[in-house]
């Protein structure tokens, strides 16, 4: 079983970057696909991205301006939020898990088994 902690929230103007952690430990990260994900107040947790071994995969609202990235050395996944708007102001967590998953499933929350607490990332105008 593996144990997520995000890190790396806090606040940023609008066009702003941030760059997110999430060490994970417990076992390899290698062999997890890790996710990310946000939620913010009134909403449903909405997907973000995906990192599996080779590829990265991102929703349309983030795409050109995050990055995930892996270090499985550190047992550590990136979120890289370049160009930050306002409405990305949101808890975002990390998420991990060794279930197939497809471009059509990596959206749905339920497909992950492991989750960090969240941190949270405010913008403003």
């Amino acid at each position: 079983q593996v144990q997520l902690v995000e890190s790396g929230g806090g606040s940023v103007q609008a066009g702003g970057s941030l760059r997110l952690s999430c060490a994970a430990s417990g076992t390899a990260l290698s062999t997890y696909i890790m996710g990310w994900f946000r939620q913010a107040p009134g909403k449903e947790r909405e997907f973000v991205g995906i990192i599996t071994w080779s590829s990265t995969y991102y929703a349309d609202s983030v795409q050109g301006r995050f990055t995930i990235s892996r270090d499985n050395a550190k047992s550590t996944t990136y979120l890289q939020m370049n160009s930050l708007k306002v409405e990305d102001a949101a808890i975002y967590y990390c998420a991990a898990t060794t279930r197939p998953i497809s471009t059509r499933s990596m959206a749905y929350p339920e497909r992950f088994e492991f989750w960090g607490q969240g941190t949270q990332v405010t913008v403003s105008p």
